[in-house]
């Protein structure tokens, strides 16, 4: 059984991060194909910080509580889900609401917790994995012996990003900030590029192009990625932290035969999310298992203390996934 009323941390207004306020609300009920989780781990991720500072509204009918990945214990199933029973452990994808100690999710969109993984482990994974599998792999098309450069490389998705790309069999360059960064990119096994020292476009011109970009910083750097990728390459957008408007000449798109595209993950539908956890399923999982993908945790925060987890964020000093531990 679980109790009616849950601890959680809401936006209280938005703005900086002390307007995440520790709350009590309701626990959700699981309407149909749904599940509720009790929460032991939660994510903490960049829309999170975009959604705290009113730059992010979640969708129609999600939670208005942060939040998007967790770890955790199945205490109800909803009509019609069969894939699940209570008492099961799993990791999930979430709509919002996963800083509170409960939160409901689609059934199709949570996965066991993989094998060798903690609970703090697991919950920093749903989210860097959705994003990385659908724009590495299915929407970029990401194949061995190709060329691959992720910008922001020790971020959550920056770092799975490289594993998964180079499990792939492809050759993996990512751009960091300082040399503590980039060693552990180097420890990751890609070619780490210290942007503030270094042109990434000059390097991977040298190794004869990028042949898949993904890139979460924009602004600048679009062009740059433009002049970087090889013929026929392809840029991925995924996130606009220097903004998402350039002057950009598209001649060279044309010439070279590029493709630029970009997705986000939290519009797209219930199917559409439940597709790319199938594939997590049948492909990420097991590299997993191998130990070639694996997941590094820069720090653990408790459910109260989310603003310091999200200051901690804000630094852009971390190397791998912020997490909040919110079960006892």
């Amino acid at each position: 059984m679980f109790p009616d009323s849950m601890t959680a941390v809401e936006i209280a207004s938005p703005g900086a991060a002390d307007q995440l306020r520790v709350t009590t609300r309701p626990v959700p009920v699981p309407t149909h194909d749904q599940i509720l989780i009790r929460i032991d781990h939660a994510g903490v991720n960049r829309p999170d910080v975009l959604q705290r500072a009113g730059a992010y509204d979640p969708p129609a009918g999600a939670s208005d509580l942060p939040g998007l990945e967790c770890s955790g214990e199945i205490v109800a199933v909803g009509a019609g889900v069969t894939r699940w029973r209570k008492g099961e452990k799993v990791c999930a994808l979430l709509p919002g609401g996963g800083y509170a100690e409960y939160a409901v999710c689609h059934a199709d969109h949570a996965l066991r917790i993989p094998e060798g993984l903690s609970m703090a482990e697991a919950a920093a994974i749903p989210e860097t994995a959705f994003t990385v599998w659908s724009n590495v792999v299915q929407r970029g098309g990401l194949t061995g012996g190709e060329r691959f450069l992720v910008h922001g490389g020790t971020s959550g998705i920056g770092m799975m990003a490289i594993q998964t790309a180079r499990a792939l069999g492809a050759r993996v360059f990512a751009t960091a900030g300082s040399d503590d960064k980039c060693r552990a990119i180097e420890a990751l096994g890609a070619t780490a590029i210290n942007y503030r020292e270094q042109d990434f476009v000059k390097i991977l011109r040298e190794a004869g192009g990028a042949d898949l970009i993904l890139d979460m910083v924009g602004g600048s750097y679009i062009p740059r990625n433009i002049k970087a990728l090889a013929q026929d390459g392809r840029l991925v957008m995924i996130a606009f932290l220097e903004g998402p408007k350039v002057d950009l000449n598209f001649a060279q798109i044309m010439v070279n035969r590029l493709t630029v595209t970009g997705s986000t993950l939290r519009p797209q539908s219930d199917v559409a999310k439940a597709e790319i956890a199938d594939q997590l399923r049948k492909q990420l999982w097991p590299m997993i298992a191998a130990g070639s993908v694996g997941v590094t945790i820069d720090s653990e925060f408790a459910l109260a203390d989310a603003a310091e987890a999200h200051r901690r964020m804000e630094t852009s000093e971390h190397i791998g996934k912020i997490v909040l531990k919110v079960g006892a």
